[in-house]
């Protein structure tokens, strides 16, 4: 068995990784990157107009046989860790029949995406895995181990062929809402593995442990505890660990969570998966606002059945604007807007409740911008949705393995200080042999 890290080996995001025997081919995770080689912000508006073929000379796609076009052979199997656009985010310029392999709700998640913004990334023939579940794909065995991230339904997988083994983590912390998933795992990890590609995204950061979910649960309680204050959120609307915790201060401080049509799609169609809050009878407190620029894209694709669902669940601007002391409200910058027209919520709360990377990002500081000049105060609550120091010890004390490959970083000259266990450090591209 060989592997070959396409992209990842010096950089957080773009996450690409292909594995093969003699007979079968397949790639872990096919990303979009994060950043550009000089680690300015990666910006796909400069490329998405260009061919594969410019794209793979521009070096944005990885120089891949077999997963553009049918030139040669079709790859075996594309397999996705999470839905997150750094693992999965190229899809669209694979082949429409090569086979994907993903969990069902990382599935509905990208169908979501493709609904809601201007990516189109349509998976044709999705084959579901379960956790624990070993399943082929040709020659190579894949074990799915279920992970506690900040993404829904995520996955690290063990990968047997010819003998040989190598454990690809993918994205995972110990301090989220499925922490216990991680505790069962350090129990029950494939152990001696020949080599564990390991995600090393906060090496070089702090080092100390980072808040658990809980911990933020308690910090957005004694916000949502001043008076007199509208509350206004921004976080990831696919980081349902985080919407939980917020849900659940909303409770301990009765006050109505508002969340858009967006959000409230990706909740309902979650809630098959999970025992989540999603906009429904039982929910009472959970109420829907309807952006015009959102409901007016679906209603132009035909779409309008999407937030006419919620429409029993519907809180418009006066509503909010009358009792703006109890809402809590989940919001971003495209829906600036829509905010203007809210009266009443001046001085109140916002909450930056996401990676501080993104600070620097124009359209963040502008959105900022707004609030402090409406007198808001300004708020940072959040914790990473990847694994600290001590966690990435611990998982690889649990496996075990032979040999550690860094992935998913930008400090892998940082991992043989931290590991005992030989440390192998390789580029893009790369092929590395498990003899």
């Amino acid at each position: 068995m060989k592997f070959k890290i396409h992209r990842g080996t010096n950089e957080i995001g773009g996450s690409c990784v292909e594995v093969w025997t003699a007979s079968t081919r397949i790639l872990l995770d096919f990303g979009m990157p994060l950043v550009n080689k000089d680690r300015s912000e990666f910006d796909f508006n400069k490329f998405k107009n260009l061919t594969p073929e410019e794209l793979i000379e521009d070096g944005v796609l990885p120089d891949l046989k077999g997963i553009y076009d049918e030139t040669d052979k079709l790859i075996d199997g594309v397999v996705i860790s999470h839905p997150h656009q750094d693992h999965y985010g190229f899809s669209n310029y694979i082949h429409k029949n090569v086979q994907y392999y993903l969990g069902e709700a990382t599935h509905k998640i990208i169908d979501i995406n493709s609904l809601f913004t201007s990516r189109k990334i349509i998976i044709e023939n999705a084959n579901y895995f379960e956790k624990e579940k070993t399943f082929q794909i040709g020659d190579i065995s894949i074990t799915p181990f279920w992970a506690d991230h900040s993404a829904f339904d995520s996955y690290s997988f063990l990968v047997e062929a010819d003998g040989k083994s190598l454990f690809y983590s993918g994205d995972f912390r110990s301090h989220g809402r499925k922490a216990n998933v991680f505790k069962w795992f350090l129990h029950n990890a494939p152990q001696n593995v020949d080599y564990l590609l390991l995600e090393g995204t906060t090496i070089g950061r702090e080092s100390k442990p980072f808040k658990t979910e809980t911990s933020i649960e308690d910090d957005f309680i004694k916000v949502f505890q001043e008076q007199n204050k509208i509350n206004l959120i921004y976080t990831s609307g696919q980081n349902i660990d985080r919407i939980v915790s917020v849900y659940r201060a909303c409770i301990s401080t009765n006050k109505i969570l508002v969340v858009d049509v967006y959000v409230a799609t990706v909740l309902k169609a979650l809630s098959k998966f999970a025992k989540i809050p999603f906009p429904s009878i039982g929910f009472r407190n959970l109420k829907v606002m309807f952006p015009y620029y959102i409901c007016q894209k679906l209603m132009k694709e035909g779409n309008e059945d999407v937030f006419l669902q919620f429409k029993q669940y519907k809180i418009t601007k006066e509503e909010i604007s009358k009792q703006s002391d109890k809402i809590v409200m989940f919001v971003r910058p495209s829906m600036q807007k829509h905010i203007e027209n809210i009266d009443n919520i001046d001085g109140g709360n916002f909450i930056y409740s996401i990676w501080e990377g993104y600070l620097k990002k124009p359209e963040t500081e502008k959105f900022i911008d707004y609030f402090t000049s409406r007198n808001f105060t300004i708020h940072k609550i959040h914790t990473s949705g990847h694994a600290d120091t001590e966690t990435l010890k611990q998982m690889v004390i649990a496996i075990k393995p032979q040999n550690i490959v860094p992935i998913h970083t930008f400090s892998r000259s940082e991992y043989s200080k931290i590991f005992t266990t030989p440390v192998v450090e390789i580029n893009d591209g790369e092929t590395i042999s498990i003899e």
